[in-house]
């Protein structure tokens, strides 16, 4: 109940820390709220809870198969952020039936998006994609498709099927990024460059498709400044939705065996708290946040150990916001 309680709290804008109510945020946001939230926006579309669906096709990645690349990222072991529940080895609607009641179940969701999630779900001549497409949206209470890709996974012909499916259905394209700057994609081996998400996010506007870009804080070679200053790279790239995570070193990545040869510093976890809270400060109040965190499975994991819930984590950077009085886009275009 104390952790109900806490949350309800922090809701309505109160700062148990400092044992006073503080004024609601100004924007875009849900009353309470000091970000745009997806969920929310997803509730206010739909009228209901809107949960997602993960999805594995089976596909593999330009970065691993030759195409662009081999070996993939150096950060990436392809499933750990795959819900455990979720096999290539079942069908499609199989997968979509188990993940809708799951979620019914859950969280109580009433709407679902198909999301096509570990990998690159582009990767693949039209006529394979479609069907397994509709496959998912087959099931009479989904309403969307959001399809997890790379940016130089797209070609013509796949942003014009999907943008008449959008006529129809809510559909995302989620563009992987990483980091806006070169350097870095070069040195996790990415194998393209931020002028390439640039583009790809440019032919995608203006076609009713929605826009979700990946960013991962922490790079250690990255400064904070760097870090930074991507929240003012994707609002002006004008992406509808943004995923945000810190740095997870995971065994059986290349990484994760430099990490291993040699120990290298990352953010504490009350650094990454406060890091969130100055990006959201300089986004684009209107771009929505899908995720502020990501949890990775505790037997991959080498760093950071912070052993905290997803939960507690949400909580802290919320009341960290309410603390310091501000909100997403509190400082957009006043650097």
């Amino acid at each position: 109940m104390r952790h109900i309680r806490r949350a309800a709290a922090a809701a309505v804008g109160y700062n148990l820390a400092m044992g006073e109510r503080l004024r609601p945020a100004p924007g875009p946001f849900e009353r309470g709220s000091r970000y745009n939230s997806y969920g929310a926006f997803l509730r206010r579309k739909y009228g209901c809870r809107v949960g997602k669906v993960s999805v594995d096709a089976g596909f593999t990645c330009p970065n691993r198969d030759g195409t662009a690349g081999l070996g993939g990222c150096a950060y990436c072991d392809g499933d750990s952020f795959v819900p455990e529940s979720v096999s290539r080895a079942r069908p499609v609607a199989e997968q979509v039936a188990a993940g809708i009641e799951y979620l019914r179940a859950r969280y109580r969701a009433r709407k679902f998006i198909a999301y096509f999630q570990p990998r690159t779900n582009t990767h693949a001549p039209l006529d394979r994609l479609v069907p397994l497409y509709e496959e998912a949206m087959a099931h009479e209470d989904i309403v969307g498709l959001a399809v997890g890709t790379r940016p130089d996974a797209v070609d013509e012909d796949k942003l014009a099927w999907f943008e008449q499916l959008a006529g129809a259905r809510f559909v995302t394209l989620e563009y992987g990024l990483q980091s806006a700057h070169d350097r870095t994609l070069e040195r996790i081996r990415r194998g393209h460059d931020y002028a390439c998400w640039r583009k790809a996010v440019e032919r995608t506007r203006g076609r009713g498709i929605y826009v979700t870009a990946h960013l991962i804080l922490g790079f250690p070679w990255e400064s904070r400044e760097e870090m930074l200053s991507m929240a003012a790279a994707v609002s002006a790239a004008g992406v509808d939705f943004l995923k945000l995570h810190h740095l997870h070193v995971l065994r059986g990545t290349a990484m994760g065996a430099e990490f291993e040869r040699a120990p290298f510093a990352l953010p504490s976890y009350g650094e990454y708290v406060g890091l969130v809270v100055d990006f959201l400060e300089r986004l684009d109040p209107d771009v929505c946040l899908e995720r502020l965190f990501a949890l990775a499975p505790e037997d991959r994991l080498l760093a950071p150990r912070w052993g905290k819930s997803k939960a507690e984590m949400q909580f802290d950077i919320e009341q960290a916001l309410a603390r310091r009085r501000t909100w997403q886009g509190r400082l957009f275009g006043s650097q």
